[in-house]
């Protein structure tokens, strides 16, 4: 199998667990699986192969390539983290207690 084509299975799988873990731990602005999951996912495709494209030191940092599944899979979780967690903040503002 081509390795980009793995690498952004990487990223979309890693954007998704990383939408669905920031939704788990913040229960006040989850989103729901679904929408966890599908936002994850995007931030994690834009996360891991885009954003290095953009931004060479990010790209030096999780060792560029397409072959480097580890570096990718982690920045494609962290920013499949951050954009469920934007839209929550957005979506549901907090209720003060």
């Amino acid at each position: 199998m081509d390795p980009q084509i793995i690498s952004w299975i990487v990223s979309l799988i890693a954007g998704g667990a990383g939408g669905n873990i920031v939704g788990a731990l913040l229960k006040n602005r989850n989103l729901g699986p679904m929408l966890n999951t599908v936002l994850g996912a995007v931030g994690g495709g834009l996360g891991g192969k885009v954003l290095p494209m953009l931004v060479p030191a990010i790209a030096g940092l999780v060792g560029g390539g397409d072959t480097n599944y580890a570096g990718t899979g982690v920045l494609s979780a962290i920013v499949g983290a951050l954009l469920p967690l934007i839209v929550g903040f957005i979506k549901k503002p907090a209720v003060a207690a």
